[in-house]
């Protein structure tokens, strides 16, 4: 993948995209420009049969500092903006996690370091979270005047629960690697000179022998049974999918590896393949 960006850098090796963010003299501090370079990324990785997943992960000493700050109150003054939808102007956060959320592509964060504010709430969408010994957490917004944002507030309790959630967002602490593992925000600590190899290995893991479409049709219906109200939900779609898959060449592919002992040869891609029931969530509308 070509690397037309200038606050990120990208690399591919062996189907897994690394997407670093790259102001380390910033502390990769979260930009306009950045936001949408993120977004960017991940729409090509998406449409790109040669990624399996994608790994995210920070330049220099930090992950992501939070965002840039002005002086005067002018980082959230949104007063010009030209995108805003029924008098809101929509958290460019937002617009970033909602693209994770909505991706084919497993997501896995390597948190190098400071991790502060959109720096942390960025990796809540991602599927695997990992961290050094030197990554620090904040959800700071309380401390800033401010309050959680790229829906935060729907991700966070999901992950850690609620009161876990509420104790690390009001009080906006900064806290270490070790409550993170123990909060359930990350899933393991790695030496810092082990942590991109060990996401690596960790992504090959995810897709060495799995379906491509599969692995897109099933992180959605994780993620997105999140908000659903009750099991027949989950019912439905299920129905759906494994009706879909089970008569696919690539559900056929494996049932006949296993059967036959062999690895198995997965044709089908998430950019030409995907069911036609999805998506099936419902377009939402900002009001």
């Amino acid at each position: 993948m070509d690397s037309p960006y200038k606050t990120i850098s990208v690399a591919a090796n062996n189907k897994v995209l690394t997407v670093t963010l790259d102001r380390p003299s910033k502390l990769n501090a979260f930009t306009t420009e950045m936001c949408f370079e993120l977004i960017d990324v991940i729409e090509r990785a998406d449409a790109d049969e040669s990624i399996g997943a994608i790994i995210f992960t920070g330049a220099g000493s930090a992950f992501c500092a939070g965002a840039e700050l002005s002086g005067e109150g002018k980082t959230f003054d949104y007063k010009n903006r030209k995108d805003k939808i029924n008098g809101i102007a929509p958290d460019r956060g937002g617009l970033l996690t909602l693209k994770l959320f909505d991706c084919k592509k497993p997501l896995i964060c390597a948190v190098n370091g400071a991790a502060v504010g959109i720096g942390v709430t960025m990796q809540l969408p991602m599927d695997v979270r990992i961290a050094s010994t030197k990554a620090r957490f904040g959800f700071v917004f309380t401390n800033r005047g401010v309050v959680p944002e790229a829906c935060s507030s729907w991700f966070l309790p999901r992950i850690v629960g609620i009161s876990k959630a509420l104790e690390w967002c009001l009080s906006g602490k900064i806290f270490d690697h070790h409550e993170a593992l123990t909060g359930g925000l990350v899933s393991e600590i790695t030496p810092p000179e082990s942590l991109i190899s060990r996401a690596e290995e960790i992504a090959n893991e995810l897709i060495q022998q799995s379906a491509p479409v599969s692995l897109a049709l099933t992180r959605q219906m994780l993620w997105k049974m999140l908000g659903a109200d009750h099991p027949m939900e989950a019912h439905k779609i299920d129905s759906r999918g494994i009706q879909d898959r089970g008569i696919s060449k690539d559900g056929i592919e494996g049932i006949d590896s296993f059967l036959e002992k062999r690895d198995p040869k997965f044709r089908e891609t998430p950019t030409r393949d995907m069911p036609a029931f999805y998506p099936w969530w419902k377009k939402r509308k900002f009001e």
